[in-house]
């Protein structure tokens, strides 16, 4: 993964950033205007939005600790020690909980499921109410029709 972060940083633009798909992994990348640059390596799953925005914290939290392109141009990746990112990894582990974005569009996914649920249990209710109600007008021609022959059974035989 090594060489292919590297490779990325090159071929992308100053100021530009991109994703990149390799084998089961995506590969985000972001270079500044001042050469510094980032490669978030994470799976297929993991939000395009929310591992840029980690990029661009990072790359910020670096430039206010090292505002010196001088300190950082020419040194190798192991040579300086930024421990902050160790923090940033850890809290964007769960991305829902890391960003207030996907935190937002994932309660809106689980409410819009619940009313799905809601709306599917009032309609079986109102189709539940649509049979009561044809059972009662069924009924109700019955007992009519019931009626009306008990009333004609009826009127052939005289009390005396």
């Amino acid at each position: 993964m090594d060489f292919t972060s590297k490779i990325l940083v090159e071929r992308t633009p100053l100021g530009q950033k991109m994703s990149v798909a390799e084998k089961e992994y995506i590969c985000h990348v972001s270079v500044r205007g001042d050469c510094l640059a980032s490669v978030l390596i994470a799976d297929h799953e993991y939000p395009e939005t929310v591992g840029f925005t980690l990029i661009r914290k990072v790359m910020t939290e670096f430039s206010t600790r090292f505002p010196s392109v001088h300190e950082w141009r020419n040194v190798k990746p192991q040579g300086l020690r930024f421990p902050e990112l160790e923090k940033y990894l850890i809290s964007y582990q769960d991305p829902k909980s890391a960003d207030a974005l996907t935190k937002l569009q994932s309660d809106v996914d689980e409410t819009k499921a619940v009313m799905h649920n809601t709306l599917e249990q009032i309609l079986n209710r109102g189709e539940k109410l649509d049979d009561l109600v044809t059972q009662s007008e069924e009924l109700t021609l019955q007992a009519k029709s019931f009626y009306l022959t008990a009333k004609k059974t009826n009127q052939c035989c005289l009390l005396l």
